[in-house]
C-alpha cells in the first residue's frame, strides 16, 4: 500500500478549499468549491449545515477521483485537519442535529443585542475577551437567535471547522483560537466567561471541551466518505488567518503576516497576552488580542474588510473572471499609485472591520475601472495605517510583512501595501491556510499523540 497522504481543509468565506500533500510536504493537488452561503436581504448571509457537509462531500469525492488517477486505486488520505473562518458556527440540539443555520461573520445582524448587554458585560467585554464588542462576534449572533425564539436548552455550539470534524466522525471539541473568536472565552483564565454564559442562558457545556489546535480527535468514519478518506485521523487546525501564518514555518515576532482574503488581516505573534488595559485600548481600534493556534502563543489580529470591498468593486465594473482581474490589475499598474484623477474625485469608505459596506462617491467625469479599484486600494491603506499606528503603541514596530491569500498575487495590491508596510514580500503558495492545515494533519501521522481525553482542558480549570 502507498504511503498515506495528508489533507488540509480550509472553510473560507468565499471558497472551501482542500490541499493534499505527500510525506515530504509537497503539494499533490488542490481543489475548491464555492462556500454554500445563502444571501438574504440587506447583507444577511447564512449557511445550512447540510449544505456545508454536502460541499465537503463533493470535494472529497473530487479528490478521491483525482488521487485514483494520479496515484492509483490504493492512494489514501491518512489524516485531515480542518481550518476555517472564525465567528461563524452551528448550534446543535440535544440530539446532535443542527437547529439553526450558521450566520456569516460579516452578517450585519445583532446591533440590538449589543445594546441590550448588561453594563457590567459591556464594560469588561474587550479587556476580558480580547475582542472589540460588536455584531461580528459569535455570542452576539447567538443572542440574536435566542431573541428570535431559538431554544438553547441542552444545545451545543461548534465553530465551523469543529462542526466539520464532528461531521466526518470526529469528536466534538472547542479549539482555543476559534473559541477566542466567540466572545465567550476569558483570555486570562482560558475558560468560558460565566457572566456572559448566564446572560446567554446556557451552561458551560454549551461549549465542548477545549483543545489545542492539532489535538487528535478520532478517525473519519462518516458513511458517505470515499474509501480514500475512510479511517483518516482528524483534527481541528484552528482559525484560518492564524493557520496561514503556521504554513510559513518559523514566524518572527517582528513580522506582519498579512492574510488577504475576504477580510484582510494583519497578524503579530506574541509570547504572552497583553494586559487587560492594553486589550481595551486595542479594542477601541477593533484590534484583537487572542490565542494563537500555537500553544503558549497569542496574536494581535487587526482586520479590515478590504477583500470584500475589492470583490464588490470587481463585480461593479463587470469583472467576473481571472482574465478580467488580471487585465484590471495591469491597468491599475499603468497609473501611478496615487492615480491620475484629482484628489477627492473618487471617495471610498467601508473598509473598517465594523462596516464592510462599499460606498463609492464619484465627483468627476472620466473615472474608469482602474480609477475605482486604485481608490479602493488607497482607502484600504488609509485604514491599515491607523491599525499599524495603534499596534505600534503597544508592541515594538514590525520590520517586515509577508502577504498571503488570494488578493496578494495582484501587483497593484502588492504595490499599495508596500506604501504602508515595511519589507513586503509575497508568499509563493497559492493556498497558505489549506497548506497550514495540512501541516497539522501531517503531525497526526508523525507524532506520538496523547489520547484525546488526556489532551482536553476541563472548562472548570
Amino acid at each position: 500500500m502507498s504511503t498515506p497522504l495528508v489533507a488540509g481543509l480550509d472553510l473560507g468565506s468565499t471558497g472551501v478549499k482542500i490541499l493534499v500533500a505527500d510525506e515530504s510536504g509537497a503539494e499533490v493537488l488542490i481543489r475548491q468549491l464555492p462556500t454554500p452561503w445563502r444571501a438574504g436581504a440587506a447583507g444577511t448571509t447564512t449557511m445550512e449545515a447540510a449544505d456545508l457537509v454536502q460541499t465537503v462531500r463533493e470535494l472529497f469525492e473530487l479528490v478521491a477521483a483525482d488521487l485514483a488517477e494520479l496515484r492509483g486505486g490504493d492512494a489514501r488520505i491518512g489524516a485531515v485537519a480542518v481550518s476555517g473562518m472564525g465567528e461563524s458556527g452551528v448550534v446543535l440540539g440535544a440530539n446532535g442535529d443542527a437547529i439553526a443555520p450558521a450566520i456569516a461573520w460579516f452578517d450585519p445582524r445583532g446591533a440590538e443585542q449589543v445594546e441590550a448587554l448588561p453594563p457590567s458585560i459591556r464594560t469588561e467585554f474587550a479587556g476580558r475577551t480580547g475582542l472589540p464588542l460588536g455584531v461580528q462576534v459569535s455570542v452576539i449572533k447567538l443572542l440574536h437567535l435566542r431573541d428570535q425564539g431559538l431554544d438553547l436548552t441542552g444545545a451545543r455550539w461548534l465553530n465551523l471547522p469543529e462542526f466539520v470534524v464532528a461531521a466526518l466522525g470526529g469528536e466534538q471539541a472547542a479549539e482555543y483560537s476559534l473559541s477566542s473568536r466567540t466572545g465567550l472565552l476569558d483570555q486570562d483564565s482560558g475558560a468560558p466567561w460565566p457572566e456572559l454564559l448566564a446572560h446567554l442562558g446556557v451552561t458551560p457545556d454549551f461549549l465542548p471541551p477545549f483543545v489545542d489546535a492539532g489535538t487528535p480527535l478520532g478517525e473519519a468514519d462518516a458513511a458517505w466518505l470515499p474509501a480514500a478518506f475512510a479511517g483518516a485521523r482528524l483534527t481541528v487546525a484552528g482559525h484560518d488567518h492564524l493557520v496561514s501564518a503556521v504554513s510559513t514555518g518559523e514566524f518572527p515576532d517582528d513580522r506582519y503576516h498579512v492574510s488577504m482574503g475576504t477580510a484582510e488581516v494583519l497578524l503579530r505573534v506574541l509570547d504572552a497576552p497583553l494586559p487587560f488595559e492594553a486589550r481595551e485600548r486595542l479594542a477601541d481600534w477593533l484590534i484583537n488580542c487572542v490565542r494563537h493556534v500555537v500553544p503558549g502563543k497569542w496574536v494581535l489580529v487587526a482586520g479590515v474588510k478590504t477583500g470584500l470591498l475589492m470583490r464588490r468593486t470587481l463585480q461593479l465594473v463587470g469583472v467576473n473572471d481571472r482574465a478580467g482581474r488580471d487585465a484590471l490589475d495591469a491597468a491599475v499598474m499603468e497609473q501611478p499609485y496615487e492615480g491620475v484623477l484629482q484628489a477627492g474625485d473618487v471617495q471610498v469608505s467601508g473598509a473598517r472591520n465594523d462596516d464592510g459596506v462599499l460606498r463609492l462617491v464619484v465627483q468627476a467625469d472620466g473615472a474608469g475601472p482602474a480609477d475605482l479599484f486604485g481608490a479602493v486600494l488607497r482607502h484600504g491603506n488609509d485604514e491599515l495605517a491607523l491599525l499599524v499606528e495603534a499596534m505600534d503603541r503597544e508592541v515594538p514596530p514590525a520590520t517586515s510583512a509577508l502577504l498571503t491569500g488570494g488578493w496578494a498575487s495582484m501587483r497593484s495590491v502588492q504595490r499599495a501595501r508596500a506604501e504602508v508596510l515595511a519589507g513586503v514580500r509575497v508568499s509563493d503558495r497559492s493556498q497558505d491556510t489549506a497548506y497550514g492545515a495540512a501541516v497539522f494533519a501531517s503531525r497526526l501521522l508523525t507524532a506520538a499523540s496523547p489520547t484525546t481525553t488526556d489532551a482536553r482542558a476541563d472548562h472548570s480549570a
